[in-house]
C-alpha cells in the first residue's frame, strides 16, 4: 500500500490550539522545576521550558530569580538567555521589580537580547535606577553590547551617583569606549 502525503496544518492552526494548553505546561514544568533537586530532572525540566520558548515559559523561568538556590538562579538565567524573543516578554517587568537583587540579575538577561533592544532597556533602567549596585550591573552589560545610543543615560546616571567611588569611573570607561567605537 503506498504512503500518502498529507499536507501538514499550518502553523497558525498548530499554535493557536495549543496555546492554552503549552502555557499550562509552562506553568506546570515552572513549579515543578521550583522543588526539583535532582540535577538531571532539573536540566530536563529546563529543557522542555526551552522547547517552548514562549511567554509563559519566560514566565515560569522568571519566578525563580527570587530562589534562595543560586544554581537554579543561574539555570533559569541561562535558559532564558537562549530565548531572547521570549526573554522579552519578561524583561520589562523583571527591569521595574521592586527588588534590586532581581533587577540586577535581569541585566543579565538583557545580555542576551538584541543590540537595539539591550541599549534601549538599560537606558531606561539606567534613567531611573536608584541602587548603585544594579546601575554598576547595567553599566557591566553596557560595555559589552553598548552603543552610542546609551551614551545619554550613561552620562546622567554618573551625574546621579557622582558620590559613588566606583560607578562615575566605570561610566567614563563606558562611554570611552563607546566614544572610540570599540
Amino acid at each position: 500500500m503506498p504512503l500518502v502525503r498529507r499536507d501538514p496544518p499550518q502553523p497558525t492552526e498548530i499554535s493557536t490550539a495549543s496555546e492554552p494548553d503549552r502555557a499550562e505546561a509552562s506553568h506546570d514544568l515552572g513549579l515543578a522545576l521550583g522543588g526539583e533537586k535532582d540535577l538531571r530532572r532539573r536540566e530536563a525540566l529546563l529543557a522542555k521550558l526551552l522547547a517552548h520558548s514562549d511567554a509563559s515559559a519566560a514566565a515560569a523561568l522568571a519566578r525563580h530569580l527570587r530562589s534562595e538556590d543560586v544554581g537554579l538562579r543561574n539555570a533559569c538565567i541561562e535558559t532564558l538567555q537562549a530565548m531572547p524573543t521570549a526573554a522579552g516578554s519578561v524583561l520589562p517587568g523583571l527591569l521595574s521589580d521592586p527588588d534590586p537583587d532581581v533587577r540586577l540579575l535581569a541585566t543579565e538577561i538583557v545580555r542576551a537580547q538584541p543590540t537595539g533592544t539591550a541599549n534601549g532597556l538599560l537606558a531606561a533602567l539606567l534613567d531611573v535606577e536608584t541602587h548603585p549596585n544594579v546601575c554598576a550591573a547595567a553599566v557591566e552589560v553596557l560595555a559589552e553590547v553598548g552603543t552610542a545610543d546609551a551614551a545619554p543615560a550613561l552620562r546622567a546616571a554618573r551625574a546621579r551617583f557622582a558620590s559613588e567611588a566606583f560607578l562615575p569611573l566605570a561610566i567614563n570607561t563606558v562611554l570611552a569606549r563607546l566614544a572610540s567605537g570599540r
